[in-house]
């Protein structure tokens, strides 16, 4: 069944990307922002700019929220279960819903709610997103990757793959989803934690004689360790790959924890150490830079 009507839920960063690239593409009508209704009476009717242009794409609330074709979920960790209960009028008997979520658990918490047999398993990487004070600013729009889970119905991953395609934005879709999303779980815990905890850009954290350079490949080193034991042959040279990705990045550029470091806000941090630590335990696996990570990075925001 073809894909005609998106929402999507979280106007940050991620969600304001693909919203413009499918409004671009397929016109203003084909996909719209929806918020509860508490945050749309605060946050609704904002001015957002994205690349120096005002945003097009209407915003409503849950409450005014019919059935459409396709949920991409954009939000952070901390709000994926108010996301959960937002995104509830939207989702009608043939629905598909796609996460974006950093981590390797938001699917199986919306299959929980939902049914694996909507939903696929995806991540975005390789964008340089920046959105500071109502401005988002890119020049890579990054790409998706997605697949489908074991309980995926036959068609969902071929429709969605159908309206990226139109979409304009640029996917492919997975045989093996789960290394994937290890992969950039691996590239997270690095990046996104260690430009945190230093105040760090794309091109610090890659200057290869400077501390930041260190704790990087040291998270994700150790995030691959943990991968191993889960399962997942997340492999040296998979790291080397994605420490490659972040070299063609703004080097002014910074991840999304460095943002919200600057714009006070709950980091993803459960999501990254938070997660590797947990199954780090499970299998007995020593994960020392992740948890001072982790340790810095809960200090920061206990000071706000």
């Amino acid at each position: 069944m073809a894909i005609e009507k998106v929402a999507i839920v979280g106007r940050g960063a991620v969600g304001l990307l693909h919203g413009t690239v499918i409004a671009e593409h397929l016109g203003c009508d084909a996909v719209e922002f929806v918020m509860d209704d508490e945050r749309f009476a605060r946050k609704g009717a904002d001015a957002v700019m994205v690349n120096g242009s005002p945003c097009p794409i209407r915003t409503i609330p849950a409450s005014a929220a019919t059935p459409v074709d396709l949920v991409i979920l954009t939000v952070k960790g901390p709000g994926l279960a108010g996301a959960l209960d937002t995104m509830e009028p939207l989702v009608g008997p043939d629905t598909k819903i796609m996460s974006l979520l950093n981590g390797v658990m938001s699917e199986e918490r919306v299959a929980e709610r939902y049914g694996w047999q909507r939903t696929v398993i995806s991540i975005t990487q390789g964008m340089d997103a920046v959105f500071i004070g109502g401005e988002l600013t890119f020049s890579h729009p990054g790409e998706i990757r997605f697949g489908a889970a074991p309980g995926t119905e036959p068609g969902v991953v071929e429709d969605i793959d159908g309206f990226l395609d139109r979409a304009g934005i640029v996917h492919a879709v997975e045989e093996d989803i789960r290394h994937r999303i290890w992969t950039k779980l691996m590239l997270n815990v690095g990046v996104n934690q260690t430009c945190m905890v230093y105040g760090g850009t794309y091109g610090s954290v890659c200057d290869e004689d400077g501390e930041q350079y260190r704790s990087l490949v040291a998270a994700m080193r150790e995030a691959r360790v943990v991968a191993r034991a889960e399962g997942v042959e997340v492999t040296e040279d998979d790291l080397t790959q994605m420490v490659g990705l972040l070299r063609t990045l703004d080097p002014e550029g910074m991840p999304s924890m460095a943002q919200d470091r600057i714009n006070r806000k709950s980091t993803e941090v459960e999501e990254f150490s938070g997660t590797i630590i947990r199954l780090a335990e499970r299998h007995g696996v020593l994960v020392p830079q992740n948890r001072w990570l982790y340790a810095q990075i809960r200090a920061i925001e206990a000071a706000w």
